[in-house]
């Protein structure tokens, strides 16, 4: 009798959509290949056809995050925004959106400690999701002088430093129960005080 995996659809998705379960329950690093397997439905010598290892396994759910993750990015600052302060603040509710809608996702890509360099498909993937941000960054900050200028890739990293913290510690899991204000809110304030801090903004009056 042939092992049930060979007669699988689409087995490298069922596997990839069984470690994306996994990692919301139990971390991107508690789980086996065999809890993989189990979870898809075949045997745990079926995932060596498609996967090196849950290493693998990982990170073919972070590409294909940072996939939609682009997509998305892309979606929110191409969106027709009447000025570039309001694109910019669409990427960053598109970063809580993502994060809400794709944990096991999220998590694969950023807790994980994938390693993009190993991979060039993933490192690809990644660079363009950030790029979105670098361009919005860049757009945003096109009046200040040059010679006052932060260079667009420290713009978007601090902007992305603050989102993922928002994300961990009051959109995501228990913690989020107890965030003392809507996350999006959050991030809009916190976004605010920055380019503030940048001139980008007039100053409250």
């Amino acid at each position: 009798m042939a092992k049930r995996g060979y007669h699988h659809g689409n087995l490298k998705q069922a596997l990839v959509e069984a470690t994306l379960r996994l990692i919301e329950e139990k971390g991107p690093t508690g789980f086996t290949v065999a809890e993989a397997a189990k979870l898809a439905g075949v045997t745990p010598a079926a995932v060596y056809r498609h996967f090196e290892g849950r290493e693998a396994l990982i990170a073919e759910c972070a590409l294909q995050g940072h996939r939609i993750f682009g997509d998305l990015m892309e979606h929110a600052y191409a969106g027709g925004h009447p000025t570039a302060l309001k694109a910019f603040e669409a990427t960053g509710r598109a970063y809580l959106a993502f994060a809400r809608k794709f944990p096991g996702h999220y998590m694969a890509m950023f807790e994980s400690g994938v390693n993009l360099q190993a991979n060039p498909a993933l490192a690809t993937a990644a660079d363009r999701s950030r790029g979105v941000l670098e361009q919005a960054a860049q757009k945003l900050s096109e009046h200040i002088p040059a010679d006052k200028r932060p260079p667009a890739t420290m713009f978007s990293s601090h902007i992305w430093a603050m989102s993922h913290g928002v994300v961990e510690l009051f959109a995501r899991g228990a913690p989020g129960a107890k965030a003392p204000y809507p996350p999006e809110d959050l991030l809009e304030a916190g976004i605010g005080i920055y380019l503030r801090g940048l001139g980008l903004i007039e100053p409250d009056r």
